[in-house]
């Protein structure tokens, strides 16, 4: 798995994701933020979170972490399937932010943490594994 580069990340974010979102369930416990509200807690003291954006980055660090382990090829689709929904949340975040729309509870700080996931995810999903026969990587 380390000699892998898809596989490696896919392990490392499906752990943080998860932790993240488990962390978030403390966040919007207490400050009692429901499960779709525009607005939510702050986890880490900047990022807000509501029930909904918490699973999922449960669902999303589940899967990164179960492709991880999984193998280079679904490593190498869910990253890039991930890096390209992030992109996509994280230019349409910029147009959501402060109106009902928002269901996530997203603010600027989820919005750079996106983009820099979808960097990542999409240049190693797309770029990294592409001349290794996906038996001979461990």
């Amino acid at each position: 798995m380390t000699r892998s580069p898809n596989r490696l990340l896919a392990v490392v974010f499906g752990a943080v994701y998860l932790v993240v979102g488990l962390l978030g369930f403390i966040t919007t416990s207490a400050s009692n933020t429901g499960f779709f509200e525009t607005s939510g807690g702050l986890l880490l003291g900047i990022f807000e979170v509501n029930v909904f954006h918490n699973v999922a980055h449960l669902v999303i660090g589940a899967a990164l972490l179960l492709a991880g382990l999984s193998g280079v090829s679904a490593a190498r689709t869910v990253n890039s399937v991930v890096g390209a929904t992030y992109l996509v949340l994280g230019i349409v975040g910029l147009f959501i932010t402060g109106t009902d729309a928002n269901i996530l509870a997203l603010n600027g700080a989820d919005h750079i943490l996106h983009f820099a996931s979808a960097v990542l995810l999409l240049g190693v999903g797309l770029g990294a594994d592409k001349g290794v026969s996906h038996a001979a990587v461990a």
